[in-house]
């Protein structure tokens, strides 16, 4: 939708997925969006060195959020949060469901 903007469909789907969920990593979301590991790598990396990302190592794993001090955060939020309402609601919802633990086992779903 904002490919023409960002120049990119990984930049806009980097910059979705870390609004909709705070932060992420590189895997969570290339396995997201179904993309090669590599290109969204190097979309975190230019956003990052660009100021709008900022990032923060966990042990092996590098967490990315959006730049707390980036000037324009609160315009570029905004933006998101538009194009985000007019994604379909399975695509939104499974952009912004969060499960960081397996389901127990046995439990219905």
């Amino acid at each position: 939708m904002l490919e023409a903007l960002f120049g990119s469909v990984n930049r806009e789907r980097v910059l979705l997925f870390l609004y909709a969920r705070k932060e992420g990593y590189s895997r969570e979301i290339s396995k997201l969006f179904r993309t090669d590991l590599s290109q969204i790598q190097n979309q975190l990396e230019r956003l990052e060195i660009g100021d709008v990302l900022c990032s923060r190592s966990m042990g092996k794993t590098r967490l990315y959020e959006l730049n707390p001090r980036y000037p324009f955060r609160a315009q570029l939020e905004a933006l998101l949060d538009k194009v985000l309402s007019f994604y379909p609601s399975e695509e939104r919802e499974r952009l912004t469901m969060i499960r960081r633990r397996p389901r127990r086992k046995g439990k219905p779903l």
